[in-house]
Formats: C-alpha cells, structure tokens, sequence
C-alpha cells in the first residue's frame, strides 16, 4: 500500500491523500462503513457503493472468526468474494470486542482467552492468532492486536496495558512477516497508538510505532468516554509525532462534529457504527442539522429529507413519509435512515477534502460545525 499526501491547511493540520491498495485508490480524508459481521448492516453492497458511494468498508476480526469461521471464509477466497465488495477493507484486530467481554475473559502476556458472546464457548487470541486470523479474512488493511483499557484505567493500569500492547505489536510484525497473503494481493498493517488520556503514554506510544515503519497507523482507545477537548488534546499530542507521510485511523469516532475536529488535526481515516445505529432509531444527520424523525413536525413536512444529500433516497423521499414508515416500525425506514446518514458522512469527509484543496477549509469548517450539531 502506498499513500501520497496531497495538500495540507495552511490555518490547520488538516490534509488531502490518496491511498493506493490492490483493490482501488481511497480519497481522503475519509468516512469507512462499519461492516462488523461482513456486511454493513441493512445496506446492501449496490447501496453502498451507487448511494453511498463507499470507497472502503470494515469488517471486524472478533465476529468474523466467530461466524461464519476462517474455514468458510478461506473456502469462499477471502471476504471481498464473500460479500462481493470488491472495493478495498480494512479488519481491526477484534482487540477492543474481546476486552469489553467483562467476566468472560481472561487476559496474560500470552494473549486473551474469552468465551463467545454467542454460545459460551472459549476461544483464545495472541497476536500470532490474531495475524494468522486477519490472514484468513483477507482485508487491505489489518490492525495489530491490542488491549483498549477502559477511560477511566488508572496511571499504573495504563502504563503497564500499554507495553504489552507494544510487545504485542512486535509480535504482531515478526508473525506477518513470517506468513504471505492468501489471496494473491498484499495486506497492509496498521499499529495502534494506545495509552488513554495520559500524555507521556501517548507521546511514548506514538514514537513506538512510529519506529515501525508500518504503512499507516491508528489511534484507539478514545471516544471511550473521556471528554471531546481530552480526546481532541491526545490526537493533537499523537499526530506531533506520527510521521506526516503515513496515513492516520481515528477508530471508532464518532460524530460529524468530531469527525470535523479531527479532519482539522490531520486525521486520514474515520469509522464509526453511528451513522447505521442511530439512523435505526431515526435519528438523522444532515447537512442543515439532526433530525429525530419520529418528532410530530415531520407529520405533514413533505419536503427531502435533505436536500443537499447525495444519496437518492434525499431526494426521492420526504421528511413526512419516513416520519410515517418510522411510526408504522416499517423496515424500510432502517434502510433509509441507514443508506441516508452513510451517504452524509462520506459528503461530509468528501467536502472537507475539497475545501482543503480550495485553501477555505478553516472557515468552512466552522460554519459546518454550527450546522451539523444544531437540533431540528
């Protein structure tokens, strides 16, 4: 995977690439679905890319090896043959799903055992595992196994998570390094910057990975709780330090004024289950707002639901009709409401890159954060 950095605000950190794996170019910065169990969740693939117009999507480690298996997985040619998206995908390690299985697991140098969330049964990941797992899978991009301490892990806790977190790494690389891509085209990984909300242990972790000479790089464990300016204080101290010419990941974050603000310190890379989950509970973001669509003002409003969307769906559907399908518990709103809210935070990462390339980013990302938290 190569990444060429574009063009980078003169007034922020914010910047322009495009990332060049086998199985297309990604414009960034850039909104990826979150496809957990190998789909994004009530879109299909003909959505995703004509509606939502995807360049990436996740998948996620933990649930693929749960279902359907490596063997199924590895049978079908690897996860774009199974899905039938042919567009790139990147996997995270399944680390922050197996450390959030409070009670059923248990954690040591050697890696995780865990029962299944599903039907109870034990299971264990190491780093090799994880590697040999991700190799299965088959995504462009893979994450190295780490632990993600909770927000609110005490200095000690944290300090001690995050040099196992870095041996780990090591052993991520040495076991990549030791086996080849099953599908005939090259997987990229990805170390994750850890250490919670403590300086020190970020600016540590950073300069860890950083050494690594990865092709790209993310930063985890935060959005996990910990205030907006905290979480926005360690990309700051992390991105310091992260070498200009590699790709940056924010895992899990969050919402479009967060993805604005990260844009704005020179984050690549986005995902987030929001978009999908909130949408099924019709809640909407637009370009003029959020909008709670089963609110009795939308009984009789018959205009788009957005009409700045991209999508179709902005268009060809009013605000008055998916406030009924919502009121009805029709399954159509899902899909709507899912296809709509993916569609907009694509624009909106798509936008921020043009106006970075225009030289109007700052000011235009002001105005936009206004817009997008204001509450229709």
């Amino acid at each position: 995977m190569q990444f060429l950095l574009e063009k980078t605000c003169r007034d922020t950190c914010a910047r322009t690439g495009t990332l060049f794996t086998d199985h297309g170019e990604i414009k960034t910065p850039i909104f990826m679905p979150v496809g957990t169990v190998g789909s994004v969740k009530g879109v299909m693939v003909r959505d995703l890319k004509e509606e939502v117009k995807a360049q990436i999507i996740l998948g996620n480690t933990y649930h693929l090896y749960l279902r359907p298996g490596t063997e199924v997985l590895e049978q079908a040619g690897g996860l774009h043959k199974f899905n039938g998206w042919d567009r790139p995908i990147l996997t995270d390690s399944g680390g922050f799903q197996i450390f959030s299985l409070t009670g059923i697991r248990k954690l040591t140098e050697e890696g995780c055992m865990f029962r299944s969330h599903i039907d109870g049964s034990k299971h264990f990941f190491s780093p090799e595992r994880v590697m040999d797992i991700e190799r299965s899978i088959g995504a462009d991009i893979i994450m190295a196994l780490d632990e993600c301490p909770p927000g609110t892990s005490d200095y000690a806790y944290a300090k001690k998570s995050l040099g196992m977190t870095h041996r780990w790494l090591d052993r991520c690389i040495k076991r990549l390094n030791e086996t080849e891509p099953k599908y005939g085209y090259q997987q990229s990984l990805f170390p994750i910057v850890q250490g919670c909300t403590y300086e020190d242990l970020r600016r540590q972790s950073a300069e860890f990975v950083a050494e690594k000479n990865t092709d790209g790089i993310a930063i985890g464990g935060l959005a996990v709780g910990e205030p907006a300016e905290v979480m926005y204080r360690m990309i700051e101290v992390v991105n310091g330090i992260l070498p200009q010419e590699k790709p940056r990941y924010l895992m899990g974050v969050g919402t479009p004024a967060n993805i604005l603000e990260g844009i704005s310190l020179g984050i690549d890379m986005f995902d987030c289950v929001m978009p999908t989950r909130n949408g099924r509970n019709a809640m909407l973001f637009t370009s003029q707002g959020i909008m709670n669509m089963r609110n009795k003002k939308w009984e009789t409003d018959f205009s788009p639901i957005d009409p700045e969307g991209t999508a179709s769906v902005d268009s060809v559907y009013t605000k008055a009709y998916l406030h009924h399908l919502f009121k009805a518990q029709e399954l159509l709103a899902l899909e709507i409401a899912s296809i709509h809210n993916l569609a907009f935070y694509v624009w909106l990462t798509q936008e921020a890159r043009k106006h970075i390339q225009e030289g109007d980013f700052a000011s235009w990302k002001e105005q936009m954060l206004k817009q997008v938290q204001t509450r229709l």
